[in-house]
């Protein structure tokens, strides 16, 4: 039982906060290289996991509970859709970045980072309800 191993659960703490912060660096590093939303998305749903392995799945919905992850999937969705809606607004194309902005390369940055963090949110969103639903039916069936 991981209750028995104090430096595991110490360390996990440690990393978790690590792994969280690599994953906002490989958001924002995604405009300029490899790296974003989706990749970023499942490094914030692995550091979840882990917290899962290391305290347990009942700890881990205590952090992350199933309406919030719920709600991410969704919000996600949101962000990125809403990024679209308002190029529309502003006068361009659907997902139209160049208008978001007071010229065109300083929208299209901005376009491209609210779209990122759509799309890391409904990532880290799905990859925790997949994580949750197995890793219940698991303890069903077990």
């Amino acid at each position: 039982r991981m209750k028995d191993y104090l430096v595991l659960r110490v360390i996990a703490k440690l990393m978790i906060g690590f792994m969280l912060l690599f994953a906002l660096y490989v958001q924002f590093h995604g405009d300029f290289g490899p790296g974003g939303g989706f990749q970023a998305g499942v490094i914030v749903a692995a550091s979840i996991v882990f917290y899962a392995i290391i305290y347990g799945l009942p700890a881990a919905r205590a952090v992350v509970p199933d309406w919030l992850v719920e709600s991410m999937v969704a919000l996600g969705v949101l962000i990125y859709a809403g990024v679209g809606i308002g190029g529309l607004i502003l006068g361009g194309n659907y997902l139209d970045y160049f208008v978001l902005g007071h010229d065109p390369v300083h929208g299209q940055h901005r376009g491209i980072f609210w779209v990122e963090v759509g799309v890391l949110v409904s990532v880290a969103g799905v990859m925790l309800k997949v994580f949750y639903l197995f890793a219940s039916r698991a303890r069903e069936e077990g």
